[in-house]
């Protein structure tokens, strides 16, 4: 069988963030009602890592989630439209994915989950948003444009491979690549292994403790998010940030330092247009990591590995 594979420029998708800004922004609550209903159910694992969805093959899903002695996984389907709901006893109920508001979304999600005898006690209002609309009371988000939405899934889908493979390189503690609900991000994070002072909070709507858990630890983490450029954003920061990081000679030349964010910062636009997409991210992922391990004095040698080196004992 041959394998069919799209040429690398051709893959990554054009899409202006002003054009799909209010279907972003109810996307962003209804998986933020999605990803709260995993978070009810997993156990707690490193800095929140049981509470993000995943991209998979049509969309974002949550993966298996434990119930009882079975499971069930939750997929918003990009492709037919769906929020398909699936439990280990064989049953499937489907919400559509169309224009309509967070309420009425909240209100559908809820009632499959309970067809499928799945009880669900979750905070029923979203993080790390200001305002915090109770998603029972949101009738103000209520737009869905089915193409911006693939589309979004499709710079996902690019962004979580290239960021897969910047990860093999990493023998030390790292994170999946995953999408956090809170701030609408795709991310991967690196640890060098030693404790971090205690992050201060002040996430809008979500307590500080959150925070506290989620950077206990020194850190290095890359993501992309629909936001910081005309068509999104690569990102990258430390934490602690170590002296020099933010004058550190970074790649590609569009990349720069925010100092109103605290981070590098690269326009998606501009690795779309270069001529090797792939290499433009990972010059990026790879350079910004480098300010936050030379700076930092991680121990190099000992936490990066070479994903080939299986080829080794062949």
């Amino acid at each position: 069988m041959t394998q069919q594979t799209t040429p690398t420029r051709e893959a990554w998708p054009r899409l202006l963030v002003a054009d799909w800004a209010d279907t972003r922004d109810t996307l962003h609550m209804w998986t933020q009602i999605v990803g709260k209903v995993r978070l009810a159910h997993a156990p707690l694992i490193n800095h929140w890592w049981q509470v993000t969805l995943y991209v998979s093959p049509r969309g974002l899903t949550t993966s298996a989630i434990p119930y009882g002695s079975g499971a069930f996984d939750i997929e918003f389907d990009f492709i037919d439209h769906q929020l398909c709901i699936r439990s280990s006893e064989g049953a499937v109920r489907n919400v559509a994915l169309a224009p309509k508001s967070v309420a009425q979304f909240h209100s559908e999600t809820m009632r499959a989950l309970d067809e499928l005898g799945i009880q669900v006690p979750i905070q029923a209002r979203p993080n790390e948003v200001e305002p915090a609309i109770p998603f029972a009371e949101d009738h103000h988000h209520s737009s869905y444009d089915a193409g911006a939405a693939h589309l979004f899934w499709r710079q996902l889908l690019q962004a979580q491979r290239v960021m897969g493979a910047f990860r093999s390189r990493f023998g030390g503690k790292v994170s999946p690549v995953h999408y956090f609900w809170g701030a609408m991000d795709l991310a991967c994070t690196r640890f060098s292994g030693r404790s971090a002072p205690q992050h201060p909070g002040g996430a809008p709507n979500c307590g500080d403790w959150v925070m506290v858990e989620g950077y206990s630890r020194e850190l290095s983490s890359c993501g992309f998010w629909p936001g910081g450029g005309e068509e999104g954003a690569f990102y990258a920061y430390a934490y602690p940030e170590p002296d020099g990081f933010a004058d550190h000679p970074v790649t590609p030349a569009d990349a720069f330092y925010s100092s109103e964010n605290g981070q590098f910062l690269l326009p998606y636009e501009d690795v779309r247009s270069a001529g090797d997409p792939d290499e433009a991210l990972l010059g990026f992922l790879q350079t910004t990591y480098e300010a936050a391990a030379e700076r930092g004095r991680w121990d190099r040698a000992m936490l990066e590995c070479d994903p080939d080196r299986w080829q080794d004992f062949q």
